[in-house]
């Protein structure tokens, strides 16, 4: 009767929604999405520029507080997605970063426009600059606060939320046409973050602060007007309950339970099973959390009709299992992060800024557009490795994707270890010649240096973040079941978090250590007095020990689960 009344209800929803969703809603989807994204990323690059001079922060005080907005951004994407999952719906989730986003980016062009909103310029003959008071600090906070709630809410939603209007298991073309949707989805994101780095910012650098934050949070009218003019339209499908909350049910449960014996209950009757389950019992390593699924008392743990009366108590293999598969790619997950640490460092538009960034004689590269060359190498990459190293290296190594995910992300972080070399290298040159030149005090002089000093280190960074990514994607994909292939892009996203939070503290600690007793800082605002030389050196150092660890870790997951879930898979097959 159970299942009859919800294949009705099934049936149901699927005529209401029959007349909804399809391929006319995703125009009002897509471009929500790329509106947002080329406000929020063409806020970025120069986003420390106006700190350092709107708000007379030093360098290293905006990197820490540039490096916490991103952790709040990307970490709060696992947030929204609980939320979006379990109590608001995918729609609302959507709607509410929208809107959130364009409130604190209207607050955040507010402070450019409002004298009163932040602090009064250096005069001319000042020993020191107005300092920030404690309300106009809290009104940046503010507007950066709803971006980062916007961001977390809006970006790991607003892709499911395509794919829901596109479900359709009756139409045997539906697997195609959802690939075709992730395609284009990720064709704007990508032509959202060119035109974020260079259109945006060169509205910044030529025609000022109020204009080019103008555009951002007109970008984000468009973006909220757009997505609400389709409501009438979506398929809005109802919360079922989040993932994550299975994950912590299983570590409460098997808690709970610690006195009981695993060894002593190897028989496949006492562990309890999802009725559509083909896992029989949870697999050997981690076994305290299989006490979890073991079913002590059926009477007082599970229902008449078989389900469990309280998942908090008693949990099926497959969460067990899905929890074990979390633990089984964490140390791998986190070779990764001092890669990530070094990429998103924001010291090098400095080191720009004092550069010939000339193409031509009447054309001037903005500072903060350089990380295009990281979004041109990463793309030539991922196209000349799949199109033409893939079907060379797959008849040496027998590898269908030419190397593994895991030897992927080893030559990343290689590649991450010399890219950090060359910075450092390439900032004792200019360093040396702006003192050479008499420009020691004077940090905003242009040195006879040429831009493209720069180019090697951001076309390495590109390739090691494109090996980076698509390995470690591949490397979780394998491991989980089919069933959680987005898990994969969440943990990557809550690696940029992590390492987000590693890069705030590492400034903090080697500001502090450096300008102790006087000193001048190694991250001082004024680059040529400072030595970020030796910051840069200090990340080389920290990447090449990770290198080693990264092999302690590969020896460790290939001898014990060379790199499948096994179990997963055959119960999958």
């Amino acid at each position: 009767m159970g299942n009859k009344s919800e294949q009705e209800e099934l049936l149901l929803n699927h005529s209401k929604n029959s007349r909804k969703g399809g391929l006319i809603t995703m125009p009002f989807i897509i471009v929500n999405e790329s509106c947002e994204k080329l406000a929020s990323y063409g806020l970025l690059p120069n986003m420390i520029i106006y700190l350092t001079t709107f708000y007379h922060m030093e360098a290293a005080s905006a990197s820490v507080l540039l490096a916490l907005w991103t952790a709040l951004s990307n970490g709060l994407g696992l947030f929204g997605a609980f939320l979006s999952d379990s109590y608001l719906g995918r729609f609302r989730a959507v709607a509410i970063g929208t809107i959130s986003s364009l409130i604190g980016m209207c607050i955040l062009w507010l402070t450019t426009i409002i004298p009163q909103l932040r602090p009064l310029p250096c005069g001319q003959y000042q020993h020191g600059c107005n300092g920030t008071t404690a309300a106009q600090l809290a009104i940046l906070l503010c507007s950066f606060g709803l971006i980062a709630i916007g961001t977390g809410f809006n970006r790991p939603c607003s892709i499911a939320f395509g794919a829901d209007q596109l479900e359709n298991k009756e139409n045997p073309d539906n697997e195609r046409l959802i690939d075709s949707y992730f395609n284009w989805y990720y064709a704007s994101v990508g032509v959202s973050l060119v035109l974020a780095v260079t259109v945006i910012v060169y509205i910044q650098d030529h025609f000022g602060w109020q204009i080019g934050f103008a555009v951002p949070a007109l970008l984000m009218i468009i973006s909220v007007s757009i997505f609400l003019i389709g409501s009438p339209l979506y398929i809005k499908a109802k919360a079922r309950g989040s993932l994550f909350t299975g994950l912590f049910q299983v570590a409460v449960a098997a808690f709970r339970k610690r006195h009981i014996n695993v060894q002593l209950n190897n028989n496949d009757d006492c562990y309890y099973r999802e009725p559509e389950s083909n896992l029989l019992e949870p697999s050997a390593d981690f076994r305290c959390l299989n006490r979890a699924c073991i079913i002590e008392d059926p009477h007082m743990e599970l229902k008449p009709d078989g389900k469990v009366s309280n998942p908090w108590n008693l949990c099926s293999v497959e969460q067990v299992e899905l929890l074990k598969c979390f633990l089984r790619v964490l140390p791998m997950w986190s070779t990764c992060l001092i890669l990530l640490v070094a990429i998103g460092q924001t010291f090098s538009i400095f080191q720009m800024m004092t550069m010939d960034r000339h193409v031509f004689s009447l054309f001037e590269i903005p500072a903060g557009s350089f990380g295009i060359i990281t979004l041109i190498a990463w793309t030539i990459w991922v196209a000349l490795y799949d199109r033409i190293l893939v079907p060379l290296l797959s008849r040496y190594t027998g590898h269908p994707t030419g190397l593994s995910p895991v030897s992927r992300m080893g030559i990343s972080l290689i590649l991450g270890c010399m890219a950090t070399a060359l910075q450092a290298i390439t900032e004792t040159i200019r360093r040396n010649k702006a003192i050479e030149a008499g420009f020691e005090d004077d940090p905003n002089a242009v040195l006879n240096m040429s831009w493209m000093w720069l180019v090697p280190q951001f076309a390495l960074y590109g390739v090691a973040e494109a090996f980076n990514v698509v390995g470690q994607i591949e490397f979780i994909y394998s491991l989980f079941p089919k069933s959680m292939s987005s898990f994969a892009s969440a943990m990557y996203t809550f690696g940029l978090a992590i390492a987000s939070l590693i890069s705030s503290f590492l400034v903090s600690m080697v500001d502090n250590v450096t300008s102790a007793g006087g000193n001048t800082s190694w991250l001082a605002s004024n680059i040529n007095r400072g030595h970020l030389d030796y910051f840069y050196w200090l990340l080389t150092f920290l990447s090449f020990i990770n290198l080693l660890y990264f092999m302690v870790v590969y020896r460790f997951t290939v001898h014990h689960h060379d790199g499948r879930n096994s179990l997963y898979h055959e119960a999958e097959e």
